[in-house]
């Protein structure tokens, strides 16, 4: 089975998805857990270039790229030959990340932005997507309470927390539940509930998929 979670910054995904590995792992199934970008020699190189806080000249077309090179990466040397041996593979993030944060978020042609990832993933496509859902100030307030954090490229804007970040955390949004409405496969949580609550909503999910 291949799950995927989704969501803004700060929202909570990967905290989910250290549970769900562990509860998986009690059952006795095979999980291999991965993240975007990255997950391979490559990919986590590739990933180095997108996150460093240095190349604050990359131009939204070289970022939708790279990602997606180390998503092409990923895929045909990791998941899909994980998915051949009946593992359960879990990612924190996927292509659905590209059509919210460039697509919608660089303000980048949507179309196009699914089109190339739906070359770059070909058959690997997840079973369930959950995304865990907070509202921007929800972003904010969690930023500002973390200390001694070194944010990335993406996570920060040259002049700090401006008015421009939260629109662009906006657009994100509005790209993630433009997603809800056209896949069906994505299952919003509410990311406000308790970390217990949102991961039995997703163990029920899992336990019931069919």
């Amino acid at each position: 089975m291949f799950i995927t979670f989704e969501g803004l910054d700060f929202c909570g995904k990967s905290t989910q998805v250290k549970l769900l590995e562990n509860y998986l792992k009690e059952k006795k199934h095979n999980v291999i857990v991965i993240r975007e970008p990255g997950g391979t020699t490559i990919s986590e190189q590739i990933r180095n270039v997108l996150l460093d806080k240095l190349n604050d000249k990359m131009q939204n077309e070289t970022e939708l790229l790279l990602f997606a090179a180390s998503r092409a990466q990923l895929v045909r040397e990791i998941i899909l030959p994980a998915l051949e041996k009946k593992y359960y593979v879990i990612s924190d993030r996927y292509h659905d990340s590209s059509i919210a944060y460039q697509g919608f978020g660089r303000n980048m042609q949507i179309e196009f932005v699914i089109q190339l990832q739906k070359f770059v993933i070909n058959n690997a496509i997840p079973d369930i997507t959950f995304f865990i859902d907070i509202p921007v100030d929800e972003v904010l307030k969690r930023m500002s309470k973390v200390k001694n954090i070194d944010l990335d490229r993406i996570e920060t804007s040259p002049n700090g927390i401006d008015s421009e970040k939260i629109n662009f955390y906006e657009r994100v949004r509005k790209g993630y539940l433009y997603l809800c409405e056209k896949e069906k496969r994505i299952k919003k949580i509410n990311g406000l509930l308790t970390i217990e609550e949102i991961h039995n909503i997703i163990i029920n999910h899992i336990e019931n998929f069919n």
